[in-house]
């Protein structure tokens, strides 16, 4: 029955591809095998999920807390040339400015009086003049305002109030003070003079 049907089979063929079996069975095979090997070259998705790892991605670390700033330390009365380490020169140091000989920490604006800002050179220093003429010339950089005019004076009483609302005063300038060592000094030798006295008031 099978060899009956070849001869139907090749007329077939034969008429609806213009090709013998054998030659219709070659390019079949070949068909097929380019197919698999094509189809090999791809993956379905789902295929693809199976056949990929899963991976382990490191989290990552917590971002810092944003750290407080520390309180303003109260200094008292501070020299002009004591201000001037004050500068933000040295960050472990508060950014310190004076204005009208009352010195205000400005730290929390170092952006603006620090290193590199637009008002770096008032830091440290007592800007009264400079502030009331709006100068930025180092000449100006002092608490001398005389010869301000009206109009001068009320510009500075604005930055004044400005930094009074802001920033927290921290001390005053003085012009001079006596070292720890001279009051220490100063005090032995009122103590040596009071007990020579009250010796000598004894013996009498």
């Amino acid at each position: 029955m099978a060899i009956s049907l070849y001869p139907t089979l090749a007329e077939t063929v034969h008429s609806y591809t213009g090709l013998d079996l054998a030659a219709f069975f070659t390019i079949l095979a070949l068909m097929v095998g380019a197919y698999r090997l094509v189809s090999g070259l791809f993956v379905s998705p789902e295929e693809a999920e199976r056949r990929i790892e899963p991976v382990e991605v490191p989290k990552a670390a917590p971002p810092p807390l944003p750290t407080r700033p520390s309180e303003p330390v109260q200094l008292g009365d501070v020299t002009e040339e004591e201000l001037r380490a004050y500068d933000g020169s040295d960050p472990g140091k508060p950014l310190l400015m004076a204005i009208k000989g009352q010195i205000y920490d400005v730290s929390m604006s170092r952006m603006f009086y620090g290193p590199g800002g637009p008002y770096a050179l008032f830091a440290g220093r007592d800007a009264s003049r400079a502030l009331a003429l709006m100068s930025f010339d180092p000449k100006d950089l002092t608490g001398n305002i005389e010869g301000l005019s009206s109009a001068e004076l009320e510009t500075l009483q604005d930055w004044e109030y400005k930094f009074m609302e802001k920033y927290v005063k921290v001390g005053q300038l003085v012009t001079g003070k006596a070292s720890n060592s001279n009051i220490e000094s100063l005090r032995d030798t009122e103590k040596t003079e009071q007990d020579l006295g009250n010796k000598s008031a004894t013996q009498e």
